[in-house]
């Protein structure tokens, strides 16, 4: 897998630097801040990190951030974007995290786990390298949105990356613990819709409360001892 993500880092940046790329990373960074609340000084890790897209809010927030990803390429890319920040490198792999027990507040992850076949071992990876009370936070591709049925018809074409890629529904994210999960979506507009429309789209499906849009996140709080 890894040599798959090694050829992606440039093709990851421009889609969000693209106007309708942009607008969606407005709303999921928007979605992410809410739910993982990153707080000045907290330790916080981020799995998958790739090129430290959402890296670089969690940093904006003022947190301390570890961030893995098994690409050295996107990683690489990751620790020029954050250069002189607290945003420590290490390079592995998220169904064997390399930190000790309760090491972190918070753990989050943006669009890695539909890229594992054991989602369930990964995130109870993430929960143990969460202090007590402190929060995961879980991003993927909704099976439920749009989105998601046309990476599922390129993976049908043999597309390199979605091919290995599982989409997963809110009811299913929040499945991948046995305790309760906060569930959001985000990005309910499309990709062919002008950033203008796009917008009151948005609007309308946060209104509404919809649970089809394509950027999904699962929170859960770890237990306290």
């Amino acid at each position: 897998m890894a040599e798959i993500f090694d050829e992606w880092p440039e093709k990851y940046d421009q889609w969000f630097e693209s106007p309708i790329g942009s607008l969606v990373r407005e709303y999921e960074a928007g979605l992410l801040l809410e739910m993982a609340r990153p707080a000045p000084g907290e330790r916080l890790l981020d799995v998958g990190c790739g090129t430290g897209v959402f890296t670089l809010v969690l940093l904006d927030a003022g947190a301390r951030v570890t961030g893995l990803e098994l690409s050295l390429p996107m990683l690489r890319r990751a620790g020029n974007k954050a250069t002189g920040r607290p945003f420590h490198m290490v390079r592995g792999d998220m169904r064997t995290l390399p930190f000790a027990d309760a090491a972190f507040d918070k753990t989050v992850s943006v669009t890695a786990i539909e890229f594992l076949d054991d989602a369930r071992g990964a995130v109870a990876e993430l929960f143990r390298v969460t202090r007590p009370g402190g929060l995961v936070v879980v991003a993927s591709l909704n099976a439920l949105s749009p989105w998601a049925t046309r990476r599922t018809s390129a993976a049908r074409e043999g597309h390199a990356l979605f091919r290995h890629a599982r989409f997963r529904s809110p009811a299913e994210m929040a499945g991948l613990m046995p305790i309760p999960a906060r569930i959001g979506t985000a990005v309910h507009f499309q990709k062919h819709d002008r950033p203008d429309r796009a917008r009151e789209i948005e609007e309308d499906g946060h209104t509404r409360g919809l649970d089809t849009g394509a950027f999904l996140v699962a929170r859960w709080e770890k237990p306290a001892d």
